[in-house]
């Protein structure tokens, strides 16, 4: 079975893809299936997650992109700074794994893994919470969340 041990240069290109949800992604030992239909392994460095776009390496130099998976996720848009400071917090408390963008006009989205009770929470704190099927890409986390190298290649 092909194996895909090392990451590859971001400038090489894919001959497939393979697409996996976060929780996926975040394991170093992996048995996948390839968008060309090929089965293969990952094997990386024990600690490591896979981010969307992130290119990977077998021992022959064949080269393939990892894709975040569509998931069900909880969205939750504000445009007030301070009550989406407080959505951040209130999920970050419970350390919940979130997806934060802001937007140039200020307004922004914090999305976590789609969870009714947090849901219910954040529309007690008066937000408006959206369930959406969207690439769930979390912030990797102040010590580096498992994301371990470099994009200095």
């Amino acid at each position: 079975m092909l194996q895909f041990t090392r990451r590859a240069d971001t400038g090489s290109v894919a001959s497939a893809s393979v697409t996996l949800p976060i929780d996926k992604r975040e394991k170093s030992r992996l048995r996948v299936t390839l968008s060309d239909g090929r089965e293969a392994g990952i094997i990386l460095e024990r600690g490591e997650s896979l981010q969307h776009g992130d290119k990977l390496a077998s021992s022959d130099g064949e080269t393939i992109e990892v894709v975040a998976a569509d998931e069900k996720i909880s969205a939750v848009r504000c445009s007030d700074p301070l009550l989406f400071a407080r959505a951040c917090y209130h999920l970050g408390n419970r350390h919940v794994p979130v997806q934060i963008v802001v937007k140039a006009c200020g307004e922004g989205t914090v999305s976590y893994l789609h969870d009714h009770v947090l849901d219910d929470m954040l529309r007690g704190l008066g937000l408006s919470v959206e369930t959406v099927m969207a690439p769930f890409t979390p912030e990797p986390g102040a010590y580096g969340g498992g994301h371990h190298h470099s994009h200095s290649h």
